[in-house]
């Protein structure tokens, strides 16, 4: 029996692609964003859609995969969380 890495890939691909969807989930339940970092969510969806590109490039599917399913709750949660800092800043002025 042989042992194929790509399904490493496929592993990690899913751990961290479903890691996304609970604060999605939550979001998306509550609207509520005010305890989630901007500024870490940025950097984080870009690394995510720059890991994405990445992939493509190399054509490497679990990488592709991964970053492409990771990336759709991570834009989601982005924009909500920039979305309600405006809402917070029209209220405030």
């Amino acid at each position: 029996m042989t042992f194929d890495i790509v399904w490493v890939g496929y592993i990690a691909g899913i751990c961290t692609a479903v890691a996304q969807f609970p604060q999605a989930y939550k979001v998306i339940k509550t609207g509520e964003t005010h305890s989630i970092s901007l500024g870490m969510y940025a950097i984080m969806t870009f690394g995510i859609l720059f890991w994405f590109l990445y992939g493509v490039l190399l054509s490497d599917l679990p990488m592709i995969l991964a970053n492409f399913i990771c990336l759709i709750p991570s834009l989601y949660i982005l924009y909500i969380t920039i979305r309600n800092l405006n809402k917070t800043k029209n209220k405030q002025a």
